[in-house]
């Protein structure tokens, strides 16, 4: 730094250059070869990446705009590509991370070519606005290449699903029940309000406000104005704070509008919980509250969180599907929908565990020409545990007369009795009630029916019973046998891998359209790297 003397005291200071100046001018730059492709190893995932990248045509999924100002676009299909190749390499990634690659890695400049390396907000408005929509085709076609290449066979499917924590806050959720057990608390008070403000002041003037079991919103709403009509009250000349007395008038009308908006409030709770959930996040409101095990002594924890769905072929994700169910029963129909909508078929073998049994899902295979290769709940008891399997007081065992009629182990017989209706079935499934016709005196009793004061009663689905014991028979068989072992590795090894082997225990994004926006994008990596490190070894066996 040097120092120049000015007039009157003042000084200027001027930068003396040399020859540590940072200038970007350094033979270095030299070094670096123009073709970058003669830096990556010949085995390396991005050429197996850009050459299934290469027989997919992704223009239609990105069309050109029409004029418009400031600067141009970044190129869409090389912001895809370098999108989906961290997912193939990493698994989960961080935009700022992919930002920080496109920067320091010749393979995502390789991938860019010679495009400037976007910044992190540009890939996550791209993910947010262009991908949002055509995601899940892109997963189809990489699939349809891959599938056709590698000879997937799509008959055989194996499913299975898994618990995801959502990205919301733990401790802040609703429960469906909660909210109509309080509301119908509400109910009662604002009766008991109705018969107040009859009593003490519309009686004098001959007026009555009329009560009901249920109240609608609506209806309370009818209920102030009618009030503050006849009262006269003006809300603006409400009184409040120390020092103020309230009229009866305005405590009966606040207390009445505050009811009001605790229905709104409630009602708004069932409406977004719906029909088939019990719970919401309070800050992610498509998210559950389900049971997770936190660690590998099983200990769960009640969290918010979506059951992700996978059927897998030949070791590759064909469908995913996110849904807001605890139970796998209810997400077995969706995901072979999916399935059916993307490749034109349903799967021959569809292969699961107990989860998904139901007389809902053997009903639905039934229908669809799918053999039933799913367990049910009492399969292993059912296969392995003879004094159960043989026990002569189960009424699946009892046997029928030349009438057809149910004869206990005593010699008496079972009386049908009615059809009764499964609650909450959507296949309107029923069961047969038959009760005995004299169990006093019975010799068996206490081993044939132990709870039961008077005569026993069951319970017996005939259609159901003929559907176990045609699950037992192919799950007995050496292909149903050789069918469990591959969906025990292939399923759950598929969220083996994405989980531990690529650190994504958790969603990022919140909303069930983002999460499934999410979840392919982590399928279409998982693929493409199932589908390299299957060449690779083709070549090594080579």
């Amino acid at each position: 730094m040097t120092k120049f003397t000015l007039d009157k005291g003042h000084y200027i200071s001027v930068m003396r250059l040399t020859n540590y100046t940072n200038n970007h001018s350094t033979p270095r730059q030299l070094k670096l070869p123009l073709d970058l492709e003669k830096l990556i190893d010949i085995s390396d995932p991005v050429y197996t990446f850009c050459d299934v990248m290469d027989h997919i045509d992704l223009t239609p999924y990105f069309a050109e705009e029409g004029c418009r100002t400031g600067r141009p676009k970044c190129d869409a299909q090389k912001l895809l590509k370098v999108i989906l190749f961290a997912f193939m390499e990493h698994g989960i990634s961080s935009l700022r991370e992919i930002e920080k690659m496109c920067r320091t890695d010749i393979r995502y400049m390789y991938l860019l070519d010679d495009m400037k390396a976007p910044s992190f907000a540009t890939f996550g408005n791209f993910i947010r606005k262009e991908l949002t929509t055509s995601i899940e085709q892109i997963f189809s076609d990489i699939n349809s290449y891959l599938f056709e290449t590698d000879h997937v066979d799509l008959n055989h499917t194996y499913i299975d699903g898994t618990k995801m924590e959502a990205n919301a806050n733990r401790y802040t959720w609703v429960w469906k029940k909660s909210c109509i057990k309080n509301r119908d608390k509400v109910f009662e008070k604002i009766s008991l309000l109705i018969d107040a403000m009859n009593s003490e002041v519309l009686n004098f003037q001959e007026i009555r406000l009329e009560k009901r079991e249920n109240y609608a919103i609506d209806y309370v709403e009818t209920l102030l104005e009618n009030y503050r009509k006849v009262t006269g009250l003006d809300c603006s000349k409400f009184v409040s704070g120390i020092g103020h007395r309230k009229s009866l008038h305005q405590k009966q009308y606040q207390e009445l509008q505050g009811y009001l908006e605790r229905l709104k409030a409630y009602a708004k709770h069932i409406e977004i919980c719906g029909e088939s959930r019990n719970s919401y996040a309070k800050t992610d409101h498509d998210a559950t509250f389900m049971r997770i095990k936190r660690d590998y002594m099983g200990n769960d924890q009640l969290l918010p969180a979506y059951n992700m769905q996978v059927a897998v072929c030949d070791e590759y994700i064909a469908v995913i599907d996110a849904k807001p169910y605890a139970s796998d029963m209810e997400c077995f129909i969706p995901l072979m929908e999916k399935f059916k909508e993307t490749y034109g078929h349903y799967p021959k073998y569809p292969v699961a565990d107990a989860g998904y049994g139901s007389y809902n899902n053997y009903l639905y295979c039934e229908e669809h020409g799918m053999e039933k290769f799913m367990k049910f709940t009492m399969f292993e008891k059912e296969t392995k545990n003879e004094k159960y399997h043989n026990n002569p007081y189960r009424a699946v065992n009892f046997k029928r007369d030349s009438q057809g009629n149910l004869i206990c182990p005593n010699g008496k017989k079972f009386i049908y009795k009615y059809d009764k209706h499964v609650r909450g079935n959507k296949y309107g499934r029923t069961e047969e009630i038959y009760e005995c016709e004299n169990c006093e005196g019975c010799l068996y009793k206490s081993e044939c029916c132990k709870r039961a004061s008077g005569n026993r009663t069951i319970q017996i689905n005939r259609e159901l019973t003929s559907f176990h014991q045609e699950v037992i028979s192919n799950l007995k068989s050496i292909h149903g046998a050789l069918l469990c072992m591959n969906r025990s590795i292939q399923s759950e090894g598929t969220f083996g891998v994405i989980k531990w082997d690529r650190s994504y225990k958790r969603l990022f994004r919140r909303g069930e359209k983002a999460v499934i926006l999410e979840f392919t994008l982590i399928s279409c990596g998982y693929n493409l790297y199932k589908y390299h490190n299957k060449r690779k070894r083709v070549q090594l066996i080579a």
